[in-house]
């Protein structure tokens, strides 16, 4: 029985530590108390993370929510699946050098001398112990972790698109590892990406994703629960990354095409609209006929997903760019009037805005190939003043239309896998002498800058990754209209799960817990079934004979203690 009893005593150890860490990994949104950020006045400053969650738990119990933002994105950054080019002892043998030593042993290579034959022999297994061994080994892990990789990423987003339920989804581009791969591990990475990492999404469909102009069709009504809803539900909007297409100097027609054909364009908006149901307020919106002095437009959020990986020069394709830049003055020369009110541009794209060194991890760097943009941190000067001033419409002249304050919006990106939450504003009362400055989020609430007229500005928010080496994080981001201002109004929070450890140390606790409790059952089996000769009943003789003898034997004595006759 003593095998039975320890593994008995294990199990009291590895059930109880099994199921608490399967269930902390397996439902750590609610433990964390990840949800999105509710709706909240202008004057509350941080959000109710505690309201955020009992809404989100009564979303579970009653299937809806009157409090919940009408628009909830959940932003993944960067999840870059690498692939069989990341394994040491791809496409060659793993023990080369045991086979050459062996040919050399056995004669089947020319040496001059079985001196040198012994010699080489002797130099390969010193090779076969110190390289082939150790890389086979390294190969092998990387072949694991790459398979695991792809379903600690599963995890990440199958967990918190059942636990948040966001009604968008977007990847913030890097959605492979390498731009450099070859058509066949293209092919390979994006089957892991749709049917593991992601499965059960779909991309943007390209009649969908449409090309900026003024007259349009929109892609969806916010907070209206239709088929619709439910397709954007499993719809991914993938943006476009340097591991997927490449730098300006590395960006071909070749890689952009292969890209939209599996992960969708590049390139393109969405715009959704709000009903307004209430008849007096439906009113006091802008109609050419009935309303015409109206600043008030229809509450519509625009979601613009730019390909700013060709933004700066020198470019490889010329004719991609100026695509690129097209495509960026389109989209301006379509918004509407910063003088008017009800819309919100949501900017989804890859690379950060410049910002001086200090602010973020990543500070401000550009590399070049002879021929284009080889690598960098962040957009140049000039393409985020594109941004700002292009896109949004801000001004550091008070003078401007609009007196420079721009149209409400948001940039969301990726790139710099440490994550950074910006402000970027200008002081329009420092004259000629103004241009755009950046500082941390936090710092500018601190010093009262967003909101005040004086000082336009814009948040952009640098979702941190969600590989395992940081922290597998998720960002949730909230947008909601205030009929009160006519405004839009959004918040940001973060979600991590933690290093892909935890996750592999889980399904080992488990796996093992498995194994140790089948052990246990088979050995109780075993003793249930008479087949543990400890449990065996001690046998007796039935023969009289045996057991008068017994009975009459006498006792033994010492020889000391012996008597004579």
């Amino acid at each position: 029985m003593f095998p039975a009893a320890l593994l008995r005593n294990a199990l009291r150890i590895l059930i109880p530590l099994a199921v608490a860490c399967t269930f902390y990994l397996y439902l750590y949104p609610v433990f964390l108390g990840c949800a999105f950020p509710l709706p909240h006045s202008l004057n509350q400053t941080e959000p109710d993370s505690a309201a955020a969650f009992q809404d989100t738990w009564r979303q579970h119990v009653i299937s809806s929510s009157t409090n919940a933002a009408p628009f909830r994105l959940l932003a993944l950054g960067d999840p870059q699946l690498e692939g069989n080019t990341s394994i040491r002892n791809y496409n060659r043998e793993s023990f080369l050098r045991l086979k050459w030593a062996l040919r050399h042993l056995f004669f089947k290579t020319d040496q001059p001398s079985l001196r040198k034959r012994l010699r080489q022999v002797a130099h390969d297994l010193v090779d076969f112990w110190f390289d082939d061994i150790p890389d086979t080994a390294e190969s092998i892990r990387k072949r694991i972790d790459l398979f695991g990789n792809d379903f600690y990423l599963a995890h990440i987003y199958r967990t918190l698109r059942w636990w948040t339920k966001p009604t968008h989804t977007t990847v913030l581009g890097d959605l492979l590892g390498s731009q450099w791969i070859k058509e066949k591990e293209f092919n390979r990475r994006s089957w892991r990406f749709w049917n593991r990492s992601f499965k059960g999404a779909e991309r943007v469909p390209d009649d969908v994703a449409a090309y900026p102009a003024e007259e349009y069709e929109p892609a969806g009504l916010l907070g209206v629960e239709d088929s619709n809803a439910t397709a954007w539900r499993r719809r991914i909007i993938n943006v476009a990354g340097n591991h997927d297409v490449g730098y300006a100097g590395d960006l071909t027609i070749e890689r952009l095409e292969r890209f939209e054909r599996v992960f969708g364009k590049a390139a393109y908006e969405l715009r959704f609209e709000l009903p307004i149901t209430d008849p007096e307020t439906n009113a006091t919106i802008y109609d050419a006929d009935t309303n015409p002095d109206s600043n008030r437009l229809l509450p519509e959020l625009r979601i613009v997903n730019v390909n700013n990986m060709n933004l700066d020069t020198p470019a490889i394709e010329q004719s991609l760019q100026d695509k690129t830049y097209a495509f960026v003055n389109d989209v301006i020369n379509t918004a509407s009037a910063v003088e008017y009110l009800g819309h919100f541009t949501l900017v989804l794209t890859h690379i950060p805005l410049y910002k001086v060194e200090g602010i973020c991890v990543d500070a401000p760097y550009f590399t070049f190939h002879n021929d284009g943009v080889k690598e960098q941190n962040q957009l140049s000067v000039d393409a985020s003043r594109g941004f700002l001033e292009g896109i949004f419409g801000l001004n550091g002249d008070p003078n401007a239309p609009g007196q420079g304050r721009g149209r409400r919006g948001v940039v969301l990106n990726g790139h710099d896998h440490e994550g950074c939450d910006t402000y970027h504003y200008i002081n329009q009362t420092e004259g000629d002498e103004r241009q755009w400055k950046a500082t941390r989020w936090h710092s500018a609430q601190a010093d009262g800058i967003p909101g005040k007229p004086e000082m336009p500005g814009l948040r952009e928010i640098t979702v941190r990754s969600m590989m395992g080496g940081f922290g597998g994080n998720a960002g949730l981001l909230s947008v909601w209209f205030d009929e009160s201002d006519w405004e839009w109004r959004f918040e940001f929070a973060n979600c991590a799960l933690g290093r892909q450890y935890f996750w592999w140390f889980v399904h080992f606790l488990d796996l093992i817990t498995l194994v140790v409790l089948a052990a246990y059952g088979t050995c109780k089996a075993a003793a249930a079934a008479g087949l543990n000769d400890e449990s065996k009943p001690t046998t007796t003789t039935s023969d009289p004979l045996v057991q008068n003898r017994k009975a009459t034997d006498p006792t033994p004595v010492a020889n000391g203690d012996a008597k004579k006759p």
